[in-house]
């Protein structure tokens, strides 16, 4: 079976994480699909296959190499999708020799996707590209990563002379809302190293994310009847809207690139009485993330000060942090994916990532664990789409990756 074929039935599972759930996993629907991905890895031979209290999928490829001693590689993905954008009744479809033109997803609602939005399409002319009807997204972030591994796995064990040493495989819930790595079991899962499949174009080779934070924001208001509101009304709904304008305009997300950190306003509701902001906050240095923190405290404190203690609540919580101090040591985590990419044919890509993976955590929880590439494109939106010629590349990375630290 090819990397694509699993991911088209993957993307029948609904796999949304909801980040107002306080339980792991928070959607029963992860569990769902947890176990039907257990119940696939032991029909490829993988004994040990199961799925822990919270539905974190673990699974080992033995050695094949006789007295085999040495350094444990793992696979993890994440089952979850986002549910900013339509993620149920997914339709895929295959677009088979692209053509390098606009792309008619959805007839009767007349939604194209063109490389005059999207120009990185040219570059995949006369390959084949999956793709949904423009409703809804595909969910290769990060299906195509599980795809990609488990079609690894099934070609290990078709080709039993490919030598291999352990390999360990995981797959987490809740990554998209940032809990991925909350209770992944380190000891147990048992690689000395691993990757994270969870990136976009095949020959991305990823060490360095942001430092991620994010602020809750609970803005308490006086509601009264607006004919008799002066000098008596506070509205929350606009003490809010003034902290947004408070934060610097030109480190919003639609302003930012490269290096450039940012404060996003991912959620707001409420009314006059009680109004509810979620904010991300991100910067590849730590030093002006910590910056970052100090500006929205500040915007806080000046609030209370103007309209009263205790009318605008902040909660700062840090979700993760550049994962490139804890690879540097582990140097040849990326020596060998450079060069095993540049084997197939492909350019190393290595640049900031403008967001985190599970491996970002799970690297300060002493398991380094850069990312690659899916073939997925894209992503959290109706846009998505993957292309199957660069899942078969991934598969075949994977596959070389394992062969190599068979022999270290």
């Amino acid at each position: 079976m090819r990397a694509y074929e699993r991911l088209m039935k993957y993307t029948q599972y609904p796999t949304a994480s909801d980040e107002a759930s306080p339980v792991c996993p928070s959607t029963p629907e992860q569990t769902d699909f947890a176990r039907a991905l257990v119940e696939e890895m032991k029909e490829l031979g993988i004994a040990d296959a199961a799925m822990d209290e919270n539905s974190y999928v673990y699974g080992t490829i033995p050695a094949n190499i006789p007295g085999w001693k040495g350094r444990v590689i793992g696979f993890i993905a994440h089952m979850d999708v986002v549910r900013v954008v339509p993620w149920t009744d997914i339709r895929p479809r295959i677009v088979h020799d692209y053509d390098g033109g606009d792309i008619l997803l959805n007839a009767e609602k007349n939604i194209v996707m063109s490389p005059s939005d999207y120009p990185e399409l040219k570059h995949y002319a006369g390959q084949d590209l999956m793709v949904t009807d423009g409703t809804t997204l595909l969910g290769a972030d990060d299906k195509a990563g599980i795809a990609d591994i488990l079609t690894m796995a099934e070609y290990l064990r078709d080709h039993p002379e490919v030598k291999h040493g352990t390999i360990k495989i995981g797959f987490t819930p809740d990554e998209e809302i940032g809990r991925g790595a909350d209770l992944f079991n380190v000891p147990f899962f048992g690689a000395d190293y691993a990757y994270t499949v969870d990136g976009g174009a095949f020959g991305e080779v990823e060490y360095e994310t942001f430092n991620a934070a994010s602020a809750g924001i609970v803005v308490t208001g006086k509601s009264i009847h607006p004919g008799a509101a002066k000098n008596k009304m506070i509205n929350a709904a606009r003490i809010a809207i003034e902290l947004d304008r408070m934060l610097p305009q030109q480190m919003r997300p639609e302003h930012t690139e490269g290096r450039e950190g940012f404060f996003h306003l991912t959620d707001i509701q409420g009314s006059e009485e009680q109004t509810r902001m979620h904010y991300i906050l991100r910067d590849h240095d730590s030093d002006k993330l910590e910056e970052k923190k100090r500006i929205i405290t500040a915007a806080v404190a000046y609030l209370n000060a103007k309209y009263g203690e205790g009318t605008v609540q902040l909660t700062l919580r840090d979700s993760y942090r550049n994962m490139v101090e804890q690879i540097r040591p582990h140097w040849h985590l990326i020596e060998i994916a450079h060069e095993e990419v540049k084997a197939l044919g492909g350019s190393p890509i290595s640049v900031p990532v403008r967001g985190g993976t599970d491996g970002s955590r799970l690297s300060f929880m002493g398991l380094p664990c850069p990312n690659l590439g899916t073939g997925g494109h894209n992503c959290h939106g109706r846009f998505e789409y993957a292309v199957l010629q660069e899942m078969d590349l991934t598969v075949q990375l994977l596959t070389r990756i394992a062969e190599r630290y068979a022999a270290l």
